[in-house]
């Protein structure tokens, strides 16, 4: 089996697991998400090896180079081979006061929360 030289964006970006289907891939390179080589991606723009993909969307940002050229999809543990990610980690969160960071099942503020949430609301 022969080693491809270069597929579609949209076929490599669904083959390496970036979006779901090929449909959602394509409709990121043309909604803008997608840029290859620092140019804005269609489709049907070619990527080979040593490319370098920046996907954007859902307030994140991955910078991928092509490792491997596929336009099968395959199993994620293969998938991770295929590229290699140049994303930035994402910044550390602000400070945040402690009556903010909650447990999702405590239930409801009690009236000191209630006090603090509005008195740091105020200022």
């Amino acid at each position: 089996m022969g080693e491809i030289e270069s597929t579609r964006v949209d076929k490599w970006l669904w083959a390496v697991r970036c979006y779901p289907t090929r449909t959602a891939s394509a409709a990121g390179c043309n909604g803008g998400h997608v840029t290859v080589d620092d140019a804005p991606a269609k489709p049907s723009t070619t990527v080979r090896i040593g490319s370098r993909v920046i996907v954007t969307g859902h307030g994140t940002e991955r910078v991928l180079e092509v490792a491997r050229v596929i336009d099968k999809r395959v199993g994620a543990p293969v998938a991770v081979t295929c590229y290699l990610d140049h994303t930035p980690p994402p910044p550390k969160p602000e400070f945040a006061a402690p009556f903010l960071q909650r447990d999702r099942a405590s239930g409801r503020p009690t009236k000191k929360d209630r006090r603090d949430i509005d008195k740091f609301r105020k200022g």
